[in-house]
């Protein structure tokens, strides 16, 4: 059984059969665009008590004009969440299918990115790459993962959230392609260059946004970290066994397979166009269209949007100690809770669980009952608890019940900052967003093992804590204080 909502207006006078008229300028229709008859039938065939019509007079349709106009920036949200639930481009079946499917192609990309972190040590010392080698290597893929996070972003806006995922997987091919030819430092180094590209989580995220309504979006991105943790698991555990029972390429081979799948993937069960009609006539017309994929100028300009600025540098601030502490962490493991390898493996398969628990169940769930405002609160006055914690920890035990706190906390904190950052800009500007928030992680990676050494050597591990306390006190202070605006962007 089949519904069609005209949403426009029909304008005619008291005579049936005559010709009517569409009023387009109330609210567009996509099936008269696509030129369907409107078939309206006869006088007799229905009582006119089911279909009073009035003549439309030039007065009453100016008018009707005008409040519509009027209206306009009001009913802005809700047209949006109208424009999903009723009469977008895919039904409510099939917008909760693809993104079921975001999730398996997300899930894919992050177990086999983690395969490859995993090996890429071992790898690096069978050529005969030392620490330092090792670390300018890493260093490199951070910057491009930094550099490329933006580009990303717009190329998704600018060529949708499905060509932006493609470009995504075969990137990853390429990646797994020349790591497995990687038999001299050289290559090795080469192979670094298609991660420019790889930024599965930011397409999926995009995907996500593009079919989700604002009050479903903190939800839907959140079930995210489910994925995280299933590809932390897997991933670790998949790498180790495929290296020690296989030899070292083997994991790169199937990396290169499974890269190709996701591809096959992409292209067949995500549709070319996610967004709602009517975000994409926004975008068709959008700025964000114009000039150069990678461009200062619009990077400032999304800055100035209201309360972007804010919240990200809560987001870039709130973690940053504790991304350095995770930056370090394969040593602070070694040499100051004393684990081997299998235990630090260990050690991350807990996390994972922990991931999966808490982004799968809990900030879906606390993101219905609470508003954004509140939980980006309370991530950050968990955060300072996390580093009083981390301050006076002197056990690995100790850490196991510090991560259950910093686990929610920056979970929460990375999945309602990038709620909230890309409610505040246009629709056709939520691919540069995210692409801008996912180039937060790679800064850490690029500065962390420069100021975490630092720390670490000078300070010992309970200068993270202390840091990560004062910092994020600090932003609790000011979160309380100001007046951040938020909400969804106003289309145009």
């Amino acid at each position: 059984m089949f519904t069609f909502t005209f949403a426009g207006t029909l304008c005619c006078d008291d005579t049936w059969g005559s010709e009517p008229t569409w009023d387009k300028a109330a609210q567009p229709d996509p099936w008269f665009d696509a030129g369907l008859p409107l078939i309206l039938p006869s006088k007799s065939q229905v009582p006119s008590c089911l279909f009073p019509v009035r003549p439309a007079t030039s007065n009453s349709v100016s008018t009707m004009n005008a409040k519509t106009s009027t209206r306009g920036e009001k009913e802005a949200s809700g047209m949006r969440n109208e424009t999903l639930g009723e009469s977008g481009c895919l039904g409510e079946a099939k917008r909760g299918q693809v993104i079921r499917v975001a999730y398996v192609i997300a899930a894919l990309d992050l177990t086999f990115l983690f395969m490859q972190m995993g090996v890429m040590p071992y790898l690096a010392k069978s050529l005969g790459l030392d620490s330092v080698g090792f670390g300018y290597l890493q260093t490199i893929f951070g910057v491009l993962q930094l550099v490329g996070g933006y580009i990303f972003g717009r190329f998704a806006d600018q060529f949708g959230a499905r060509a932006a995922l493609i470009l995504s997987c075969v990137s990853g091919s390429v990646f797994f392609l020349l790591m497995s030819l990687s038999t001299s430092i050289p290559i090795l180094f080469l192979s670094r260059l298609p991660g420019v590209f790889m930024h599965g989580i930011p397409g999926a995220q995009k995907v996500i946004t593009d079919m989700t309504t604002p009050s479903q979006r903190a939800g839907a991105l959140g079930k995210l970290g489910f994925c995280f943790g299933v590809g932390i698991i897997a991933g670790s555990a998949l790498g180790g066994v495929l290296s020690t029972k296989f030899g070292i390429y083997v994991p790169t081979y199937v990396g290169l397979v499974g890269s190709f799948i996701n591809t096959l993937i992409t292209m067949v069960c995500i549709p070319s166009q996610t967004k709602p009609e009517s975000d994409h006539h926004v975008t068709e017309h959008s700025t964000s269209q114009t000039g150069s994929l990678f461009s200062i100028r619009e990077i400032l300009r999304l800055m100035k949007f209201p309360g972007v600025m804010e919240v990200f540098i809560v987001k870039v601030f709130a973690g940053l100690p504790i991304g350095l502490f995770m930056i370090m962490f394969s040593i602070i493991s070694m040499d100051f809770f004393g684990l081997e390898a299998v235990e630090s493996g260990y050690l991350m398969s807990y996390f994972g669980i922990l991931q999966m628990v808490v982004q799968g169940l809990v900030v879906g769930r606390l993101s219905s009952h609470c508003t954004e405002m509140t939980l980006l609160r309370l991530s950050v006055f968990v955060f300072a608890g996390v580093g009083l914690g981390m301050a006076l920890m002197r056990t690995v035990w100790h850490y196991c019940i510090i991560a259950v706190p910093l686990v929610f906390a920056f979970s929460m904190l990375a999945t309602i900052t990038d709620s909230i950052l890309t409610k505040a800009v246009p629709s056709s500007d939520t691919g540069a967003m995210l692409g801008i928030c996912a180039s937060v992680q790679p800064l850490t990676r690029t500065v962390g093992p420069t100021i975490g050494g630092i720390l670490y050597k000078q300070f010992g591990i309970s200068s993270f804590g202390y840091l990560q306390l004062m910092v994020n006190l600090g932003l609790f202070v000011y979160l309380l204080k100001s007046k951040i605006p938020l909400g969804e962007m106003k289309r145009q």
